[in-house]
């Protein structure tokens, strides 16, 4: 998916940098959003992202986020590839993206009543080609789930695909007692993270702030 780009800056300036994301994700997209970017191309990658055999949830994340900016990666395209990737943990286990009820059911319990960590890895590919990376990690508190309150989440089917079994900006922010580190990084982006990459390699970020965009 591309997004329209000006023929030209109506100041007479020149145009920004393009700016990819290797994600399909609605919630990175928004994210994105809030602090006033908005890719020029939507690339997302097809991997098998399987856990290698003894690999740590920290790890997962980071390893992914640059395999799929890798994946994504045009040759000599000229532009700043971002790409995310998130992975709840309890302990060194990594929990899947729920793809049915019984497993998004057995998340849920293993998370309920207690804290687990959220790893988001991110990897930024700049137009020169160089790659730079971060890893976020947030603490979070489930409170205790009754019977009726999970059966009533599974019911919703808002869970399906979400890595824990759920989604903290949805109905789930009900269970969440509190939260220690990035909100963003939960949700699969941490935005103070991914602005700083991008500023850090010469990225205009707050050029449409300025500009009422």
């Amino acid at each position: 998916m591309v997004s329209e780009r000006a023929a030209a800056d109506p100041e007479g300036g020149s145009l920004p940098p393009r700016l990819v994301l290797a994600s399909a994700s609605p919630r990175r997209l928004a994210l994105l959003a809030q602090i006033g970017l908005v890719p020029d191309e939507v690339r997302p990658t097809d991997l098998d992202e399987a856990p290698l055999k003894g690999e740590l949830p920290r790890h997962h994340a980071r390893r992914l986020a640059r395999a799929k900016a890798e994946a994504a990666a045009g040759s000599g395209e000229g532009s700043f590839l971002l790409a995310a990737d998130t992975v709840v943990a309890v302990g060194r286990r990594i929990l899947p993206k729920a793809e049915t009820a019984e497993e998004a059911r057995r998340c849920l319990e293993l998370l309920s009543g207690r804290a687990h960590r959220v790893f988001t890895g991110i990897c930024l590919r700049t137009p020169a080609g160089r790659v730079r990376e971060r890893l976020v990690e947030t603490r979070v508190r489930f409170k205790r789930l009754s019977a009726p309150e999970l059966a009533a989440y599974l019911a919703s089917g808002e869970w399906r695909g979400k890595a824990g079994g759920y989604a903290i900006q949805g109905l789930a922010g009900a269970f969440v007692l509190g939260i220690v580190g990035s909100y963003g990084a939960v949700v699969g982006l941490p935005l103070y993270e991914t602005a700083c990459l991008l500023e850090g390699e010469g990225y205009p970020v707050r050029r449409a702030w300025a500009q009422g965009e």
